[in-house]
């Protein structure tokens, strides 16, 4: 799979520098956790589960949680299970060359994952992992444990020695309570950390974290106007995405709206990206479905260290991949930085002639572009997140 490979060659040649390069399943981890993206939630209720997952994934989705926990209500969930493994049965009848996402289970008790992977059989083979709830120390062991444990001989040999992965969700009303907040990072950390092979990423459970206090906040605002929420994102990526090795990809929050609402503050988008063409209509219609909080809040996520993003709708797919998309001049940045001959340091004038790149300070930085721009592929020096946008809304 590849991103924007729904997209006609032809339009991929027109905005990419650099086109987004392949991947799948067997990928390496690291690879993997970049290259979710979007990832879209689903409820394991839905009927027609099956035909979704090809549908989205005709759509650019590469990543997709179907969800068993808090998406449905506590007497659906055996109907839910049963409806899982019916579905995942229809797609293992579909051709090998269907495509489709990455799929993970959003399970509710470790006991769920170890009875899931036996009744599943062969449709194992299309699972990437599952999705752990209110993870912390205390509870996040048990849920490994039976990650590890439920591939039984029997699962290993469908998967064909392939791992199943983790993704713990961190939404806890421990991590709001800044009196238990440090504990239960530092606890957090010493689980993940021993499983480090299994974990891919780690997620953000926001309105959990939100319901700790009763807040929700409104379209017109970020995660990150909230500060309850902005100092739990900034402790997370402190002490778990670091740089130096020790941290792991941390993704973006949800955003809850895809539908009009009464607009209190002005838009957050600029005229002059939008001003020719089909753009301006495109600017109209993400303003009425504030979308220009969604885009603010995808660019402050990035800001704050996070990568890719929690979607609960399919129009907000193409926003996060496209703006996910390496910038001609982030690339050029990188590139000059990285340059082997300046392994010793120093400082250098950018491409762009328009600020400083410090060798070693922005090391760390460069290479994450690099490891981006392997997956979202660079955009061609004369295209914006605006032209990249309009070409996924095209199909």
């Amino acid at each position: 799979m590849r991103h924007f490979g729904h997209l006609p060659d032809e339009v991929r040649a027109n905005v990419f520098h650099q086109e987004p390069g392949e991947f799948s399943v067997d990928s390496p981890a690291r690879t993997l956790a970049v290259a979710l993206g979007a990832t879209l939630y689903c409820p394991a209720t839905r009927p027609k589960l099956a035909e979704d997952i090809v549908k989205q994934a005709g759509r650019g989705v590469v990543s997709m949680v179907l969800c068993l926990e808090d998406s449905i209500d506590d007497a659906e969930v055996p109907g839910a299970e049963e409806n899982l493994i019916r579905q995942f049965a229809e797609l293992s009848g579909l051709g090998p060359g269907t495509p489709l996402p990455l799929l993970f289970i959003r399970v509710r008790t470790p006991e769920q994952i170890v009875d899931l992977l036996t009744r599943f059989g062969a449709g194992v083979r299309l699972l990437s992992g599952f999705v752990l709830p209110k993870f912390t120390e205390e509870r996040g062991g048990a849920f490994l444990e039976a990650l590890m444990s439920a591939e039984n001989a029997q699962v290993a040999e469908v998967l064909g020695g392939r791992r199943l992965f983790a993704m713990p969700v961190l939404e806890s009303p421990e991590l709001m309570h800044r009196e238990t907040r440090t504990d239960t990072l530092s606890g957090i950390s010493r689980i993940v950390d021993k499983y480090r092979e299994r974990v891919l990423a780690l997620r953000l459970g926001v309105t959990d974290l939100c319901s700790a206090y009763g807040l929700r906040r409104a379209p017109d605002m970020t995660a990150y106007d909230v500060q309850l929420i902005a100092s739990v994102i900034a402790d997370v990526v402190n002490m778990l995405g670091r740089a130096d090795g020790t941290g792991f990809t941390i993704t973006g929050p949800v955003w809850e709206y895809f539908k009009p609402h009464e607009r209190m503050f002005k838009p957050q988008l600029r005229i002059s990206p939008f001003s020719s063409g089909r753009a301006e209509s495109l600017r109209t219609a993400l303003i009425e479905h504030h979308m220009d909080g969604l885009l603010r809040e995808i660019e402050l996520d990035r800001a704050n260290g996070l990568q890719g993003k929690t979607c609960i709708h399919p129009t907000h797919v193409a926003p996060v991949h496209a703006l996910s998309v390496v910038s001609h001049e982030e690339f050029s940045d990188a590139v000059d930085i990285l340059e082997p001959q300046r392994d010793g340091g120093g400082v250098l004038r950018s491409s762009y002639t328009n600020k400083m790149n410090e060798v070693k300070p922005h090391r760390a930085w460069a290479e994450r572009t690099l490891r981006r721009a392997e997956v979202f592929g660079v955009a061609r020096e004369d295209v914006s997140f605006v032209e990249l946008l309009a070409a996924s809304l095209r199909t």
